[in-house]
């Protein structure tokens, strides 16, 4: 076997662990991400007028399983009165766990 397959295979070995390591890692969303897919679901029933999110994300536990999340709110206006959403973001997948019109 020569050298070159050899540095080769090691090369590719190394590389195949990284990656394999990086998509087993749990990774979070960052908090204006989790935002924006917030958003992105509260256009699909209309205009929104503001918006905002906690951008450290804590510990939330529903159905007795814990999460980790972010807490936002959006506000919007319908027939010229205004209306505030308070939400809770799952921080790993931006999945909206639960809405509390305000």
């Amino acid at each position: 076997m020569s050298w070159k397959k050899f540095f080769l295979g090691v090369g590719i070995g190394f590389a195949g662990a990284y990656l394999l390591r990086e998509a087993l890692t749990e990774t979070t969303l960052p908090g204006d991400k989790a935002l924006k897919l917030a958003k992105e679901e509260f256009k699909k029933n209309g205009p929104i007028d503001g918006s905002w999110i906690q951008m450290n994300p804590e510990a939330y536990t529903r159905n007795g399983i814990l999460y980790q999340v972010y807490k936002g709110g959006i506000s919007r206006t319908d027939n010229n009165e205004s209306h505030q959403y308070e939400f809770i973001v799952d921080a790993k997948t931006g999945t909206i766990l639960e809405v509390t019109p305000l």
